[in-house]
């Protein structure tokens, strides 16, 4: 038995932990249930996976189904903005929302993909994809991907950074997990009845995600204050603290979730422009370990610093230095030229996808601890929840912004198109394109890091410790 003392807004929050049994596991009640919730949402990336064979099956354009994962992205940020509260009173409510609404919304998606498939070019069946898959499983996106954070928070209050890494790394490393496998579902689909795999999974995620409901749970004796302690509203926290951090907070993590958006949409297709078109598979599970390491390095890096800011500082110097490099070398327009690829140029190419998914998985997980440094814990799933609405944003901007840049340059300069093999057959590639594309993200990347060096000020506790240093 010990007791730890969290001090926030001028109380004094007594938590005592009895690890004697699983109930009080920090593992067992914390980061297990944790994974299992995010592994199971972070599946939502894998949409790249079946949303030609929906678009297909159900007779639209791949362009029109797209906008079911734009959607998904949207609410999730802003059901995690609206719903924050609701996370911030009862986890386990929240828990069984997400539960809920994730494995539904999937089944729902599978029904109206079925519906499409017997009623082609069907207005019913799209808009019901879009409710079901963009609607629905974003509420149970935005709920889930809340609801453990502040838990891990609380369980390990000595390696925050560590434990939120730990389960966003989850969410990271879930397309990587689950994509060898609904390939493996669509695959032994003879009649292509990409619905019955949408059934399977909303069974198993929903097992996964109802374990991790039952199994969450705050720390014993933990304190949370209620409406009768007068509790300070969540923007009345915000303000408590000057707006301008807040604001550049919010910006630099809207400006590298939009960079990262823009280059991994595009992943798929630069690495098929650098002559590795036999190894989009490959690469593409390599990218996903790099964006979950990202996630779990990052933090827990931040750990053992006295800013967390710090940590996006190295983040946004990273990107700008590989897309630099990739610019200045014209790495993806020259990398693989009249059949014959630049070594050289395709390990650039790589190592900015590389940076690229590390630095936008660790601008999420580093998030929740940033906030919490500043605003400190009692409001910390509402302020969080409030800040993922930049990710909502992000959704429909950052897609949207390389897709119109790569548009352009192939209706302006149809001449700079190129044709490479793809699995026996040859499709069009814009590497000029792409590399467009890395101009507007670079300019963006050097933006997030002047609002994380000038607008970010450190938190009061690392003002202390810079100080006692000093001393």
């Amino acid at each position: 038995m010990y007791k730890n003392k969290y001090i926030g807004r001028g109380k004094i929050y007594v938590r005592k932990n009895n690890q004697s049994g699983w109930r009080e596991n920090k593992w067992i009640r914390g980061a297990i249930p944790a994974l299992l919730l995010h592994m199971s949402i972070g599946t939502v990336y894998c949409w790249s996976i079946f949303s030609q064979e929906i678009a297909n099956y159900i007779g639209w354009s791949k362009s029109a189904t797209e906008w079911a994962f734009s959607f998904a992205i949207f609410f999730l940020g802003m059901s995690a903005a609206f719903l924050g509260n609701v996370v911030e009173k009862d986890i386990h409510k929240s828990s069984l929302i997400a539960t809920i609404c994730f494995a539904g919304g999937m089944a729902g998606t599978g029904f109206f993909i079925w519906y499409g498939g017997m009623n082609q070019h069907s207005v019913l069946a799209l808009v019901g994809i879009y409710i079901c898959y963009g609607l629905i499983m974003g509420i149970g996106l935005g709920t889930g991907y809340l609801s453990p954070v502040k838990t891990l928070m609380l369980w390990f209050e000595d390696r925050k950074g560590l434990a939120t890494g730990l389960a966003v790394a989850g969410f990271g490393a879930a397309k990587a997990i689950a994509s060898p496998i609904m390939q493996k579902l669509l695959g032994d689909n003879q009649n292509g009845e990409v619905f019955k795999m949408f059934y399977i999974l909303a069974i198993v995620y929903f097992v996964m995600m109802f374990i991790g409901h039952l199994l969450l749970k705050k720390p014993a004796g933990w304190h949370e204050p209620t409406g009768s302690e007068n509790k300070p509203s969540t923007f009345a926290v915000i303000k408590s603290k000057p707006i301008a951090t807040y604001i550049g907070i919010w910006l630099m993590f809207y400006l590298n979730i939009t960079c990262g958006l823009a280059l991994i949409s595009q992943e798929k297709a630069i690495v098929k422009c650098i002559g590795l078109a036999g190894m989009v598979g490959i690469i593409s599970t390599i990218t996903a370990i790099f964006n979950a390491g990202g996630r779990l390095g990052f933090s827990a890096m931040a750990d053992g610093m006295k800013d967390r800011n710090t940590v996006y500082k190295i983040i946004f110097a990273i990107s700008i230095a590989f897309t630099a490099l990739t610019i200045i070398t014209g790495g993806i327009k020259n990398a693989f030229v009249d059949g014959s690829s630049n070594i050289l140029l395709v390990s650039i190419v790589l190592c900015l996808l590389f940076a690229v998914n590390a630095g936008y998985g660790g601008g999420f997980s580093n998030v929740p601890n940033l906030l919490s440094d500043h605003y400190g814990m009692s409001n910390i799933s509402a302020i969080h929840g409030i800040t993922l609405s930049a990710w909502a944003i992000a959704g429909l901007t950052g897609n949207q912004m390389a897709n119109a840049i790569v548009n352009s340059v192939a209706s302006k300069h149809p001449e700079l198109l190129r044709e490479v093999e793809y699995h026996g057959e040859m499709i069009t590639v814009n590497p000029v394109g792409y590399q467009t594309v890395l101009y507007v993200t670079g300019a963006l990347y050097v933006v997030s890091l002047l609002l994380s060096i000038f607008l970010v000020r450190p938190s009061e506790a690392a003002l202390a410790a810079k100080k006692a240093k000093a001393k």
